[in-house]
């Protein structure tokens, strides 16, 4: 092969990598860059600082009309016992242990009450775990080869499949908890606290008769009550559709978070208007270890807003960024009357003087 045709080779696959010579692909578009003048930025500091103060204190003031108190319960005393109940699961796994805190109801929570737990270091945001599930499993498609992100929940030790398998599902909270005043149990309603459209498209029991559509497929190891037997009292109350699964499936993203347990009923009942303030008594069925990794445990009753139940973060958020949006402008301001030339001095300039 000739030199010649070596350069001229080269000098194809060379055009070849150039980009064609379009305005787009040499650059060429017209663009607009915004001068930024004390004109155009003060006015904008300003506008948002008097728009966010005002909207950060209305969603503060909501925040505050919901009622809360919580209940931290992790060092519990068992019943008739001096020790904690988690000394006594440090000392019994698996073991059953019950025991009773009172708390004050300051004020009367008037409305809908609810009750939350809460749980703090915990970290359900971590990727393993998130990724730990099988999404056809749950939507009632029952396999005996589970998702391989299930792993190592994915089957029980007599080789059968796990239904739901995961880390999720195998931690779900287990603790029982009821309330009562002067000795009398109030009624707790464990439907309606998970959002309708995951029970309605992303939980769906088998077709047919669920028990028997379980049958060859294991509980996950650490639940103490089979997936069709969640709920004694409610059959519609059960295997994938049980409401506590479902909340507790959706993972939270911080390692402190509160979940939706139960709603007071106000149906046709003395407290129909909410709870009088007095001292209540929690009774607990405690089964959920958290100290092994250093969490804590707490019952939240609250009452809710318009804007749903007591989070100041939103209003407090917003008066903050007002706040600093006003100071900025002020700060800009001082320093643009100070420190500005007028149109006249900038007219009179001498360009002979202005560069020596």
């Amino acid at each position: 092969m000739s030199t010649q045709n070596v350069g001229n080779e080269e000098n194809a696959t060379s055009k070849s990598k150039r980009p064609s010579d379009s305005a787009f692909k040499q650059q060429r578009l017209p663009a607009w860059q915004p001068v930024l003048t004390a004109r155009t930025v003060l006015p904008t500091f300003f506008v948002i600082g008097t728009l966010f103060i005002p909207i950060g204190v209305v969603l503060l003031h909501f925040s505050n009309t919901a009622k809360e108190v919580v209940v931290d319960y992790t060092q519990c005393s068992q019943v008739g016992s001096s020790q904690t109940c988690a000394e006594f699961l440090k000392n019994n796994t698996g073991g059953r242990c019950l025991c009773d805190q009172e708390f004050d109801l300051p004020v009367d929570f008037i409305g809908d009450v609810y009750m939350y737990y809460g749980l703090t270091n915990y970290y359900q945001n971590h990727r393993r775990y998130v990724k730990s599930r099988d999404d056809e499993q749950l939507l009632g498609r029952l396999s005996t080869t589970p998702s391989s992100d299930c792993a190592p929940f994915a089957y029980a030790v007599d080789g059968k499949p796990i239904a739901p398998c995961g880390a999720i599902a195998n931690s779900l909270f287990n603790d029982s908890m009821k309330l009562s005043l002067n000795g009398e149990e109030f009624q707790l309603l464990n439907t309606g606290i998970a959002w309708p459209s995951d029970k309605r498209i992303k939980f769906r029991n088998p077709d047919g008769n669920l028990s028997k559509a379980l049958n060859g497929y294991s509980q996950p190891p650490f639940w103490q009550k089979k997936l069709d037997e969640l709920d004694p009292t409610n059959e519609d109350n059960n295997g994938f559709q049980n409401e506590d699964l479902i909340v507790w499936m959706r993972t939270a993203a911080l390692p402190s978070f509160r979940k939706l347990y139960r709603r007071l009923n106000q149906t046709n009942t003395p407290y129909a208007k909410g709870l009088k303030a007095g001292t209540y008594k929690l009774h607990i069925d405690y089964n959920y270890p958290v100290v092994s990794f250093d969490g804590t445990k707490r019952m939240i009753l609250s009452t809710t807003s318009v804007l749903g139940g007591k989070n100041p973060f939103l209003g407090i958020a917003y008066i903050v960024v007002g706040a600093i949006c006003v100071t900025l402008g002020l700060a800009l301001l001082f320093i643009h009357m100070r420190c500005s030339r007028s149109n006249m001095e900038m007219i009179n300039v001498n360009p002979h003087t202005q560069y020596s």
